[in-house]
C-alpha cells in the first residue's frame, strides 16, 4: 500500500475509473456530518454486492458500500425477501430518475438524504423499582444510518403499495425529498416524530 501524495493520487485515479453501475463516480462525494463519516462507506465499486462477507464481523456493515445497504433494506419485510437482483434493478432505475430530475450525482443525493433522515435522539425503556420509564438517549452513529435507510425504504414501499406508480419512482421521489429536507417526506416526518417523543421524555 502506497502512502503520501503518490498513494492519494493513485486512489483518485482508481475512484475515477471505477463507477457505480458503470455510470456514477465516487469522486467529490463527501459526508458533511462528522459523526457519520466512518459509517457511510463510499469505497469505489462497480457492483454493490459483497455477498454477506461482513456479517460475522462486529460493525462489519459499516464497510459495506452504502448503495448495497440501500438495496439490502429494500429486500426486507417479506415481500421482496431474497430477491436481490430485483432490488438492484429498482435502485439502478431510481438513480437514473434522480439524475434526470436533479442533474446531480445520485450517490451524493443519497448521502445528503441519509444525513438529513438520521435521528439524533430517541427513547429507551429503563425499569426502576418495578416501573418502566421512557428516557431520552443519544443515537449511536451506526444506528442513525440504519434508521435513515430503513425509513427511506419504508417511505418508498408505502408510496408504491396499492398505487400504479412504480417503486423506482417512489424511491427516487423519497430520496430527493429527504435530500431537500422536505417535511412531507416519510423519512423526515419519522425522524421529527422520534426526536419530538425524545424531547418530551427528557
Amino acid at each position: 500500500m502506497r502512502t503520501g501524495e503518490a498513494g492519494l493520487e493513485e486512489q483518485r485515479i482508481y475512484s475515477r475509473e471505477i463507477k457505480l453501475f458503470g455510470k456514477w463516480t465516487f469522486e467529490n462525494i463527501d459526508v458533511r456530518d462528522p459523526s457519520l463519516k466512518k459509517y457511510i462507506c463510499l469505497r469505489p465499486t462497480f457492483l454493490p454486492h459483497t455477498g454477506g462477507r461482513h456479517e460475522h464481523d462486529r460493525f462489519g456493515k459499516s464497510r459495506v458500500p452504502i448503495v448495497e445497504r440501500l438495496i439490502n433494506n429494500l429486500m426486507k419485510h417479506g415481500r421482496n425477501m431474497g430477491k436481490k437482483h430485483l432490488a438492484y434493478n429498482i435502485v439502478k432505475n431510481a438513480f437514473e430518475i434522480i439524475h434526470l430530475r436533479t442533474k446531480q450525482n445520485p450517490i451524493g443525493v443519497l448521502v445528503r438524504a441519509i444525513e438529513n433522515a438520521a435521528p439524533r435522539e430517541e427513547t429507551t425503556r429503563i425499569m426502576y423499582g418495578g416501573i418502566i420509564y421512557h428516557v431520552a438517549v443519544d443515537v449511536a452513529p451506526q444506528r442513525r444510518v440504519d434508521l435513515a435507510l430503513r425509513h427511506i425504504t419504508d417511505g418508498a414501499r408505502n408510496c408504491a403499495f396499492n398505487n400504479p406508480k412504480p417503486i423506482e419512482e417512489c424511491l427516487a421521489d423519497e430520496i430527493i425529498a429527504v435530500a431537500n429536507n422536505d417535511p412531507k417526506s416519510y423519512a423526515i416526518a419519522k425522524k421529527e416524530e422520534i426526536e419530538r417523543i425524545a424531547l418530551s421524555s427528557r
